[in-house]
């Protein structure tokens, strides 16, 4: 195992522990932001004192003014010579600006709200092997899930469908797509609306995110090109030209991974596309330190308690070949260390 070049002392642990322990307060500080408007407001208005900022949201000065000292301390807020704040390059989207595909304030909130929640449990659990799966968490779980996600959704339905060769032109004609485990429905609706005349349809097993997907696809008028199921779809062979799984692979049991990949491909339609957006774990103790693999490591704990397992970059093609699909598996890292898989049936 490859060791670093740079001399370890306890200073620099000691150093490293401190960094640690301020990046925690740097998200409760992004967390109080974006739950109390401070960013939105910062972007609307640029140039106010911590005390306007405090008056214009109707909120106690003073801490208001600590925030915002603290917050040009991090860098995330710059100011003029008078004190009047305004929000640091490209903060207006990662933080102030929920439907763009950059934003992060979702992401922010499952670790604010439900892995600081879970962590409470987890000493427990790790006597017991307890979980507390993804399912039946309610409605606001559900949320912060969806705002977590949109950004690769996004992406998905703007940059890497219109990217497969002849599926945006099957797209625009009227070809179909099928989500598994669409969640509230918010991808769904993007292809919906980037192409107008395709068929949707999502598969997913949590009722209430299936609720709230019925209750967007209606009220956005598109219940005659999206259709939403739970759980199967062994009825629908040959009948897609995409299946799409968005963060949903590592959710699934291993024991029942392979039936559900080879359910989802046997409804692809010759020269149909596969594609999953996951994170891929490390297969070797040399992959645990490098750069591209921080992200799934870090998932592959916070998950722990949902029983949520990574699979590995071996796993997934394993799943992938032993569904039946034969074409190349291409394999693309995006973002922090997601990556996307596409293959062709």
């Amino acid at each position: 195992m490859a060791e670093s070049n740079r001399e370890i002392t306890a200073d620099s642990q000691v150093a490293r522990i401190f960094e640690w322990r301020r990046g925690f307060n740097t998200i409760h500080l992004i967390d109080v932001g974006v739950h109390l408007d401070l960013f939105r407001a910062l972007a609307e208005n640029p140039g106010l004192t911590g005390r306007e900022l405090a008056a214009h949201l109707g909120l106690h000065a003073a801490y208001v003014e600590v925030w915002c000292k603290t917050a040009y301390g991090l860098e995330i807020l710059d100011a003029d010579d008078a004190g009047k704040y305004r929000l640091a390059p490209y903060f207006d989207v990662i933080l102030a600006s929920p439907t763009h595909p950059r934003y992060l304030g979702g992401y922010v909130r499952l670790g604010t709200e439900v892995a600081a929640e879970d962590f409470h449990r987890c000493r427990e659990a790790f006597r017991t092997g307890s979980v507390k799966p993804f399912q039946g968490r309610g409605d606001h779980f559900n949320q912060a899930i969806a705002e977590s996600t949109q950004g690769l959704q996004v992406v998905t339905a703007k940059k890497i469908l219109p990217g497969l060769a002849g599926l945006a032109d099957k797209l625009a004609a009227g070809g179909a797509i099928l989500e598994i485990g669409c969640g509230t429905g918010n991808f769904l609706l993007q292809v919906a609306k980037a192409f107008p005349k395709a068929r949707c349809a999502g598969v997913d097993i949590d009722d209430d995110s299936l609720a709230q997907a019925r209750q967007k696809v209606q009220k956005a008028g598109l219940s005659e090109r999206i259709a939403i199921h739970k759980e199967k779809v062994d009825d629908a062979t040959g009948a897609f030209d995409a299946c799409v799984m968005i963060e949903v692979l590592h959710e699934i049991a291993p024991g029942v991974r392979p039936a559900v990949v080879s359910a989802a491909a046997r409804t692809l339609k010759a020269g149909g596309w596969m594609v999953i957006v996951d994170e891929t774990y490390p297969s070797t103790l040399e992959e645990m330190r490098r750069p591209e693999f921080r992200f799934p490591l870090q998932t592959g704990f916070e998950e722990l308690l949902w029983g949520n397992v990574i699979p590995t970059r071996e796993e997934q093609e394993k799943l992938l070949r032993d569904a039946g699909l034969k074409g190349p598996i291409n394999r693309e890292l995006i973002g922090e260390g997601f990556t996307v898989l596409t293959v062709q049936r």
